[in-house]
């Protein structure tokens, strides 16, 4: 018995020593994050996420407004190959809206027209446009404004020259790698950790900013933290007023907390909303930032979010992805695992796809085999319906 106490004694200094260590070392995040994979029984992230996180509801709309069915409305099955793409991929959800009228639209595995997905980066393209608004309603003076007029704590060599604009086109010089695979690295740390101000403090801006595209997510965390500190309202508060309530958004919403005593949205994923609604924010921008005839957001800054602003960065703009494929020009908003709202503005049609699962980027472009694979079947169905009308 002496011995088995002894043993376990020591084995309980040892954990004590590890669990320590781990802290010291500015991995503790890990020990939070290997409860949760044993909680959720899955090492990734998900869509419903928001259900084992603390969040901040955003409220639908005053006036929701319906999206109109097309004449249309499924009246063309889902090709073969896109049928293939649902399942291999795992989709929850597949719309393709033609001229501001729902067209065709599918729902998997239980999920509906109201039903919360994880949006991922999707919603760093809403941030971006957040701070076009900011500077329309002249709490921010400028795209050139420097970050540490509102982020005094930000270091870093170039700490005092990046500037907001720098934030919302990924080119902030951040230390910063994008990685979801190796979990001692940031972006787990930051997905997991109960303090995302604390996490953001201990990143410097290594770079010159303003040189090169970089794709970081936290640069788009520290664009809502400047949002929040110009504003003094949450970042869901500021999405919900600019777009979400006049945008006529038909379910309430909710954005991922840190945990935080004050409660701090992990802006650069997390936003947790459907298809009809996400499809929303694209109608605006495709309709030059005007929804039912109101504009919301500025034509100049609509024009400018979807222009390249790097030599290393064709095909992104602010907080838009830029591209062509089957000879059509098309930007849309991304995120992890294939969530994807794609505008063809010549074509009026906008596509969305939420799902589990997605294909690697392709060698040499940013763009994964299922991404053009879904643009390529959508207008194979719409060509279909257009070989075939009277």
């Amino acid at each position: 018995m002496n011995r088995l106490a002894s043993f376990l004694k020591g084995l309980l200094v040892v954990l004590v020593i590890l669990v320590a260590g781990l802290y010291i070392s500015g991995y503790g995040y890990l020990i939070e994050l290997g409860l949760k994979v044993i909680e959720l029984g899955r090492t990734s992230a998900g869509l419903e996420d928001y259900v084992y996180f603390d969040s901040r509801e955003i409220p639908k709309s005053d006036n929701p407004q319906a999206w109109p069915l097309h004449a249309d409305y499924n009246s063309v099955p889902a090709t073969a190959k896109l049928q293939k793409l649902h399942q291999d991929h795992r989709t929850v959800a597949f719309l393709v809206i033609k001229n501001d009228s729902i067209w065709h639209e599918q729902y998997f595995e239980g999920f509906g027209n109201d039903s919360k997905t994880n949006s991922f980066s999707v919603v760093k393209t809403i941030v971006s446009a957040s701070l076009a608004k900011g500077i329309e309603e002249g709490d921010v003076k400028s795209f050139d404004q420097p970050v540490k007029d509102f982020l005094p704590w930000l270091q870093g060599e170039y700490a005092d020259v990046v500037t907001v604009g720098n934030l919302a086109t990924m080119s902030s010089g951040l230390k910063w790698k994008e990685d979801y695979e190796n979990l001692l690295t940031i972006t787990p740390r930051t997905y997991i950790t109960r303090d995302i101000v604390g996490v953001m403090k201990t990143l410097p801006i290594e770079a010159p900013p303003g040189e090169r595209f970089v794709y970081q997510s936290g640069s788009t965390q520290l664009l809502s933290l400047v949002l929040t500190a110009a504003t003094g309202e949450t970042i869901s508060n500021l999405v919900r007023r600019y777009f979400w309530n006049p945008l006529g958004a038909h379910a309430d919403a909710n954005w991922r907390l840190d945990a935080s005593e004050k409660g701090i949205e992990k802006s650069y994923c997390c936003f947790n909303s459907n298809a009809r609604d996400f499809a929303r924010f694209a109608a605006l921008f495709k309709n030059g930032g005007f929804w039912n005839g109101k504009q919301l957001i500025s034509t100049d800054y609509v024009k400018k979010s979807i222009t390249p602003q790097f030599e290393n960065g064709l095909d992104y703009g602010y907080g838009w992805w830029l591209g062509s494929h089957i000879g059509k020009s098309f930007y849309s908003m991304r995120g992890h695992n294939g969530q994807y709202v794609i505008v063809f503005p010549e074509d009026d049609v906008i596509v969305v796809r939420l799902g589990r699962e997605q294909l690697p980027d392709l060698p040499g472009v940013r763009h994964s085999a299922d991404y053009l694979g879904y643009m390529e079947e959508a207008f194979a169905m719409l060509n279909n319906e257009t070989a075939t009308s009277p």
